[in-house]
């Protein structure tokens, strides 16, 4: 539920200050009326009303539904003694913001209903006061109407985007636990088995320094190359932990285009971009990808690349003036395609293909700017 202090509305596209006129405006309603006692009625309605009101925000289980139908009482009363019809209005914002949706159901049907009778029933009476405000009365019942559901379905969004944000943080600290332990297992296969041998051996060399100087200086050799090769390995490791910039990966395709006699030309920054590093990555061997594909199937003279920041993904266009793919084809289908489009969609990123005259790779990623997500209130 709400605090107690957010019962002054905030995020229904009305103005707060028309929301104080609401507030004060059924004190005018009954101190406009002559007698005495309707005047103190009216006022124990009105401050009953906001009691409810505010206990409604605070409480929790079966005693919001009891608050709020004491509201809704109170806001027939008002309607059929003063024809005070806007606490309605109070009570469909609050009944938008109820989670479950068989209790939101339930108060907004009795809401509704009670509010058209209590209105029908002032025009049948020829309540001066309802036919002079034809036109507030009918506002009234049409936010009454569209109030709780637009209300309920935002909120609703909003609840289900916090989920997918939650998601996607445990996907996130998932994928990086699985990346930790594929690392030990990587240096653990890379350096474990080496490192037990170096070791070994450098035992046996200086157990056979004084025996067999020659075999402990062929021992030592063998040292010395197992530990290259364990260096070369942990360079080639770390290489491939750090992930392609999309900059480099561009100065590579220009050299590989270049060695294939394929005209290549960029439109876009490669160094100005507005995406997570991982997207990066991901983004440098999908190119990386396409690129081989066109120097290996193409036979195109020309490749253009074309890189746009769009709001909230970046574009990235991968055209040649090649034979095209058919869309039977086995590099249409292949494992390479296949692989770029696993890679994105793990992003939630996409890609398109078109082949006519050539082909046409469009792929997108999303951009690291992310609008924050309001939490529900209730």
């Amino acid at each position: 539920m709400q605090k107690w202090y957010q019962i002054f509305q905030r995020n229904t596209g009305l103005s707060p200050y028309i929301w104080v006129v609401f507030y004060i405006l059924p004190f005018y309603f009954i101190f406009r009326s002559s007698a005495p006692y309707q005047m103190v009625l009216g006022s124990l309605l009105i401050i009953a009303f906001f009691v409810c009101y505010v206990l409604s925000f605070v409480s929790r289980g079966w005693k919001v539904y009891f608050w709020t139908s004491l509201q809704i009482a109170i806001s027939i009363t008002m309607t059929m003694l003063f024809g005070y019809v806007y606490f309605s209005l109070f009570l469909a914002f609050f009944i938008g913001n109820i989670k479950n949706k068989v209790g939101f159901i339930t108060l907004y049907t009795i809401h509704l209903v009670t509010t058209v009778v209590t209105i029908n029933w002032g025009f049948l009476t020829k309540t001066s006061w309802f036919i002079t405000q034809l036109p507030f009365v009918l506002v009234s019942l049409i936010g009454v109407i569209l109030l709780p559901v637009t209300t309920y379905n935002r909120n609703k969004s909003d609840r289900l985007q916090g989920q997918l944000e939650d998601a996607n943080k445990r996907i996130s600290e998932l994928v990086k636990l699985e990346e930790r332990q594929r690392i030990a297992r990587d240096l653990h296969d890379t350096l474990g088995q080496k490192l037990s041998l170096i070791g070994l051996k450098s035992d046996l060399a200086g157990r056979l320094m004084d025996e067999d100087p020659s075999r402990a200086q062929a021992e030592i050799a063998d040292v010395r190359q197992t530990a290259r090769v364990a260096l070369k390995e942990v360079r080639e490791l770390v290489t491939q932990m750090r992930g392609t910039r999309l900059q480099d990966e561009i100065f590579r395709i220009k050299q590989i285009l270049k060695a294939a006699q394929i005209e290549f030309s960029l439109e876009g920054d490669p160094e100005q971009l507005d995406i997570s590093l991982m997207n990066e990555n991901v983004l440098s061997m999908c190119l990386k990808e396409a690129v081989t594909n066109i120097v290996k199937h193409s036979s195109a003279t020309a490749c253009s690349i074309a890189i746009r920041p769009s709001r909230g993904e970046l574009i990235v266009t991968i055209q040649d003036n090649g034979v095209g793919i058919a869309v039977n084809s086995y590099y249409f289908k292949g494992n390479g395609l296949r692989g770029m489009k696993e890679r994105l969609e793990f992003v939630n990123g996409s890609m398109e293909i078109a082949s006519n005259g050539g082909t046409v790779l469009t792929i997108k990623v999303p951009s690291s700017l992310k609008q924050p997500v309001e939490e529900a209130s209730i």
